[in-house]
């Protein structure tokens, strides 16, 4: 039987019609496996050993009570077969340090997704500038150098570099006159840095969510479409969505990208393409798992956690 850790936000606080992390443990709970539910305030390092304080975790598809606790305990996490972290941006120093300390159990027979250290060592916004898929960016906190590669390219957009779900993304025509002030915003009076890329007029026909396990693309992809007066392709942010088969170009960003993924302990990942571009590498949580269920007959969840058996069963 195996034993599950997952380390994630409040489980009181989450949507279950559209969390990943839930459907994940309604599948695992199907297959008999034993749920062990943290938060990060729950995990500590102490004479070279890694504990949490856990409780067994029920779940359930009742929006009323759509979870149980059981049997709280502190255990070695070294005890549990896999674990799943799944702790939301943003990425901050209480992330880089709960990555060190996971880091100490990576190195035992724990099987932990996605790599701690991976999950430190890559933005997900930055990463994609390792590849020739990636639209024209600048990372940057000085207004003239911004100024001066929005005078190169045209429209831009500006978001920072730990958010999510479309948050303080905002997108800037040549000569608007909010410029300079979006810049003092976004970069903190040039203190922060923040990304800037070329825009994407192919942003009005979605951006496209795909799911990536073990280096292999969920052959089915969603398809966020901004909202009236919107750019920000985030279900988040009032996006509309429907689910697609992968475009062959799709298909050629995934192989690209794909032994990086392997290489670096990356197992479940979810990336955005916008038009032909690689804009992102969501590798801390990645979502749209149950929206892609909802529409094509395939269990994502299934081929996750067919995934790490087999991966378990090589380690055994």
């Amino acid at each position: 039987m195996i034993k599950l850790g997952i380390i994630m936000d409040p489980i009181q606080s989450i949507q279950i019609k559209k969390d990943t992390s839930f459907a994940i443990m309604l599948e695992a709970q199907k297959r008999n496996y034993i749920l062990y539910y943290m938060e990060v305030k729950d995990i500590y390092y102490s004479k070279s050993e890694v504990y949490g304080n856990t409780k067994i975790i029920s779940v359930q598809k009742n929006p009323k009570k759509w979870y149980q606790f059981s049997h709280k305990n502190t255990i070695n996490l070294k005890s549990l077969d896999v674990i799943l972290m799944r702790k939301d941006p943003p990425f901050d120093l209480q992330f880089v340090y709960i990555t060190y300390i996971l880091e100490y159990l990576h190195k035992s027979k724990v099987l932990i997704i996605n790599n701690p250290k991976s999950l430190r060592d890559y933005n997900e916004k930055m990463s994609v500038l390792s590849f020739q898929d990636a639209p024209k960016t600048l990372i940057s906190c000085n207004k003239k150098s911004i100024c001066l590669f929005q005078e190169e390219v045209g429209d831009i957009i500006l978001k920072p570099l730990n958010n999510m779900g479309g948050s303080s993304v905002f997108y800037v025509k040549k000569n608007d006159f909010n410029t300079s002030v979006i810049i003092d915003t976004l970069t903190n009076y040039q203190n922060s840095f923040c990304m800037i890329q070329k825009y994407i007029p192919e942003i009005i026909y979605g951006d496209r969510r795909i799911i990536i396990i073990n280096g292999i693309p969920v052959p089915y992809c969603l398809v966020r479409i901004p909202g009236y007066g919107e750019i920000r392709g985030n279900l988040a942010a009032g996006a509309i969505f429907k689910v697609e088969l992968l475009r062959k170009r799709d298909y050629e960003i995934t192989y690209n990208i794909s032994s990086f993924l392997k290489k670096s302990g990356l197992i479940f990942v979810g990336i955005d393409i916008i038009g032909n571009y690689l804009t992102e590498i969501n590798i801390t949580s990645p979502t749209g798992v149950q929206e892609i269920e909802s529409v094509y007959p395939v269990s994502i969840t299934g081929i996750l956690l067919d995934n790490i058996e087999k991966i378990l069963n090589k380690k055994m």
